[in-house]
């Protein structure tokens, strides 16, 4: 999606600029005068606010700070303070710099007449286009804190699977770099050792220590050119997926993959169902929920599929039938929301939908991780005894030599 500044005038006359991410200029426009807006300028600034974030990282507020946010404004509406006197508030609590600054520019926005929407929808790098629809929502229906008070539900429940991936990827990472570091130990600091004290008599050494002992005297002139190539690999393949085609083709790789492909699809699954449930629940309407859940889908691959979805229900087709012409998604979460938009109930089985599958991943993930315990374990355990065995196999025949 593409970033998009306008300025536009309001029912009362008063004018108001900001920036708006949006599939090409019509829609966009289309979008800003069904708010009632007349629109006088609208220019592409060709850069989205994933971009943004790609050129630079430490911009974005991390999901676990705006939840805290969220439940301090929640906190602070509930009490009824004036609405400036709440932003200020939340600017001395806020602790990311680039945050604050954004947060002293809504309070100004407000100041001078603008909604709390209007404000935000200008830092669209720390309030996604679902966060300003949902204040807008509140805005409109009078009715802020329990609106927020979803949000911070919805905030939690991806905070939580968000969690539970990155502890089930987080120990099989952990114990893959012990294994290395040790392989790294032996092979760096102790087998220089052994060639010193195997290098007189290289002709008789065992043949599995032979090769070791030359692979690791070669790697020592090889080890700077070697590790040149893989940054070179590794800074190409981040260059790459930080363009939209990388980002495709690597997010569509990996829906591939056996096993890791399937918890994929479940896990945007789950951040799809749960986002658009949350959006329809605030009485936002389906086409428009379906654009601004895309928003959450982390897999760029699956997000631009539900472009298509979102056009087929515009011509009349219903979500599970939109979602399944994919086929990116669960069959059995295609027939539950089939079921729901059969009995009225969508955004109830959104709900149930995404907990099935926040269930299943669960599971899924802990088997995962039960089961590339022992399987690391035992790899790693082969490869350092195999190293270990190796280097003392000519003490081994040495000894039985002399025993003989």
């Amino acid at each position: 999606m593409a970033l998009f500044a306008y300025r536009v005038a309001r029912p009362d006359g008063s004018t108001i600029h900001g920036r708006v991410e949006g599939e090409d200029e019509l829609s966009v426009r289309a979008k800003l005068e069904s708010q009632g807006l007349l629109v006088f300028n609208l220019q592409r600034r060709g850069i989205t606010s994933a971009k943004l974030e790609t050129l630079w990282p430490w911009g974005r507020l991390p999901l676990g700070q705006f939840l805290v946010f969220n439940q301090e404004l929640l906190a602070l509406v509930k009490s009824g303070l004036p609405v400036l006197r709440i932003w200020e508030l939340l600017i001395e609590r806020a602790g990311h710099a680039g945050f604050q600054r954004a947060l002293r520019d809504v309070r100004e926005d407000i100041r001078g007449g603008a909604s709390a929407s209007e404000a935000l929808a200008k830092h669209c790098v720390y309030f996604p286009e679902l966060y300003v629809a949902t204040v807008k929502a509140g805005e409109q229906s009078g009715n802020l804190p329990e609106v927020l008070q979803r949000y911070v539900a919805y905030l939690k429940l991806m905070v939580g699977l968000r969690q539970k991936v990155k502890k089930a990827i987080s120990y099989p990472i952990a114990l893959i770099g012990i294994g290395l570091a040790v392989v790294g130990f032996l092979l760096t600091y102790v087998m220089p050792t052994f060639v010193s004290v195997y290098g007189a008599s290289a002709t008789t050494l065992p043949w599995a220590t032979q090769v070791l002992l030359d692979m690791v005297m070669h790697a020592e002139s090889r080890i700077v050119p070697a590790a040149i190539v893989v940054i070179g690999v590794m800074i190409g393949i981040h260059t790459y997926y930080a363009t939209p085609a990388g980002q495709l083709v690597v997010d569509r790789l990996v829906l591939k993959l056996p096993l890791v492909g399937q918890i994929a699809v479940e896990h945007n699954t789950v951040q799809l169902t749960r986002t658009l449930g949350t959006i329809l629940a605030g009485g936002t309407p389906l086409i428009d929920a379906l654009r601004g859940a895309r928003g959450a889908v982390s897999n760029r691959w699956i997000s631009q599929e539900t472009i298509g979805a979102v056009n087929e229900i515009r011509d009349g087709a219903t979500l599970a039938d939109a979602l399944n012409r994919s086929r990116m998604f669960p069959k059995l979460a295609i027939e539950m929301l089939s079921v729901g938009e059969e009995t009225g109930s969508l955004d109830t089985m959104l709900r149930d939908v995404a907990e099935f599958y926040e269930a299943d991943l669960d599971t899924k993930l802990t088997q995962l991780t039960t089961w590339m315990e022992p399987v690391l374990l035992l790899v790693m355990g082969v490869l350092v005894g195999g190293i270990v065995i190796i280097m003392y196999l000519p003490v081994f025949e040495m000894a039985g030599t002399v025993g003989g």
